[in-house]
Order: C-alpha cells, then structure tokens, then sequence
C-alpha cells in the first residue's frame, strides 16, 4: 500500500513531553502552597488560584478563537471542574495545614491507583501487568518517602480524611474528564473545567479579598503563579496527554511528583533530604518508568489506515491514535 506514515512514536512522544510538563508543574506547586498557605486559607488560595487561571486560559482562548465545547463534553467537563478543581484543591489546601508534608503525599498518593480501578470500571481501561507492577513500586517509594517526611505523628485524623477525600475527588475528576476530551479538545476541557471549579469556590470571595489586603506581595505572587502555570498550563498539558493515553497508565506518572518536591524543596527551601527519602524517590521515579515502558495502553492502539489515494489525489496517511 502506498501511503506516508505518521509514526505512532511521535504521538506517544508528544503525549509523554506533556505529561513530563505538568508533573514537573504539579510538583513546584507544593513548593508555592506552602509560601502561599501561610497568608492565604485554603478557600481562598483555591479561588484565587482558579481566577488567576481562568484568566489565563480564556485570553488564550481568545485568541485562538476556541468556541464553546459541544453540549456531549459538558457533563464530563462540569463534574471534572467541581470535583478536581474544586472541591480537590480546596481539601488539599485544608489537609496540608492539619498534617505534615509527608503524611499528605502519602494519602493523596491513593489517587493513582484510585484512578487506575475507575479506569477500567467506568472506562473499560486496561490494566496490564507492567502497569500494576510499576504503579506498585511507586506506591511503595510514595510511602516511603511519606514516612521519610513525616513530622513525628503530628497528624489529626481530620487532616488525613480531608488528605482521603482530596484523592477521591482527584481520582473521580480524572474519570469524569476523560470522555469529554473525546468529545473537546484539551485547551477548551481545562478552560471550562477552571471556570466550573472557579465557580464552585465563589463562598470564598470574601476570605479571598481580606487576605489578599494583609498577605504579602510574595504570597500573592505565589497564588498567582499556581493559577498561571500549575493550574493553566500543567492541566492543559494533562489533558493533551490524557486524551492519548489511558487514566490508568497518566495516574501512575503523577508518581513522580514526590520525588521532584523532594528535590525542588532542597534546592529552593534549604531542606536537605535523608538517605531514606533519596531512595523513596527513586522508587517513584523507577515504577513511573516501568508503568509508561512497553506498547500503547490505549483501548485502541492499532493504527486507521485510509484508502490509498486515486491518480491525482494526496496521498493517504496511516493515523496513530489518538
């Protein structure tokens, strides 16, 4: 058959760059909440976040000349924005002021393999075994380097169940996103989705405009870099990559976020890590690999070959999914 082929490689290339984008996004925002955390309250650390970058992504919208996502996506688009990034960041917000750093990674670490169950309940996901071998790995260095930074058991019970009910709602908003992004495309998913979770967290305006008059310039540039890079940029990258790959497999790179604050906080805060922490992240980053290594994870991973072209015509191309 005569036809130009468009390598699968480049696409799972290109997925793969995206997804590297965000965890290394997600992992600097723990470095800015805690800056921020300290003048602002969740709520309106979680608000301020959403409007800064709702604003972002509708200029680019604007310019890009998005229109409105169908009417299909939007069911998957509004749940995704209460539950992740809504009510997700609003807990986290709240979870990390009542327990320590570590025992936090540890319990919104359950959100991966939450993720991954969902998958293949809701979505008819695939869970092969170098999946579930990696995510097990990373789950094991997650602990480990939970433990590691743990601050002596100084955690409550109410930070933890806060810390459970932010992963619930991670792994729930991933699964809700998913088919939308069939039906959108990622820059107009995560626009819509921030101006559904910007919505969800309006209660807070007031909290947001008193703390925004005592915070300090610093905090406030933090909140304002959450909502243009970790939130606009990171969860449109997510998206581009979730819709070309499996909520299992995109679950499982989030691994590697603890590994990258542990690093971002010895480099930035001055926390130098244990030997115990070093080697928890290597195991994140160790399972991540071998969650991502071996074919296509998609439902569809064989490619769709056109018709070869008539005399005259351009010739056909072998699509990779997507």
């Amino acid at each position: 058959m005569n036809t130009v082929v468009r390598p699968e490689r480049r696409t799972r290339l290109l997925a793969t760059g995206a997804a590297s984008v965000t965890v290394v996004l997600w992992a600097s925002a723990f470095v800015s909440i805690r800056s921020a955390g300290a003048a602002y309250s969740p709520g309106a650390l979680a608000l301020g976040r959403l409007l800064a970058g709702a604003l972002t992504l509708g200029v680019i919208c604007l310019v890009r000349r998005e229109g409105l996502p169908p009417r299909s996506a939007w069911r998957g688009i509004a749940v995704s924005g209460v539950l992740w990034f809504g009510f997700y960041m609003v807990a986290l917000n709240w979870g990390e002021q009542e327990v320590d750093a570590g025992t936090a990674a540890l319990v919104v670490n359950i959100g991966p393999l939450l993720i991954a169950l969902l998958g293949a309940r809701f979505l008819g996901d695939r869970l092969p075994p170098r999946l579930l071998a990696g995510m097990a790995v990373s789950f094991a260095g997650a602990v480990t380097v939970g433990l590691s930074m743990s601050g002596g058991g100084g955690a409550s019970l109410f930070g933890v169940v806060l810390c459970l009910l932010a992963a619930v709602a991670y792994a729930g908003g991933v699964v809700a996103q998913k088919p939308a992004l069939g039906r959108a495309g990622a820059l107009q998913v995560t626009t819509f989705g921030c101006l559904v979770g910007a919505v969800t967290c309006l209660p807070f305006a007031g909290q947001l405009v008193g703390d925004a008059a005592d915070a300090p310039l610093s905090a406030t540039l933090n909140m304002v870099y959450l909502g243009v890079f970790p939130t606009a940029l990171a969860f449109t990258t997510w998206a581009y990559a979730l819709a070309r790959t499996t909520a299992g497999r995109m679950g499982a790179t989030t691994y590697a976020v603890p590994s990258l604050v542990v690093l971002m906080s010895w480099l930035f805060l001055g926390e130098v890590p244990g030997v115990l922490t070093l080697a928890g992240g290597a195991l994140c980053l160790a399972g991540v690999a071998v969650s991502r290594s071996g074919g296509p994870a998609g439902p569809a991973a064989a490619p769709r070959v056109r018709p070869r072209a008539r005399p005259g015509e351009a010739e056909a191309e072998v699509e990779a999914p997507s």
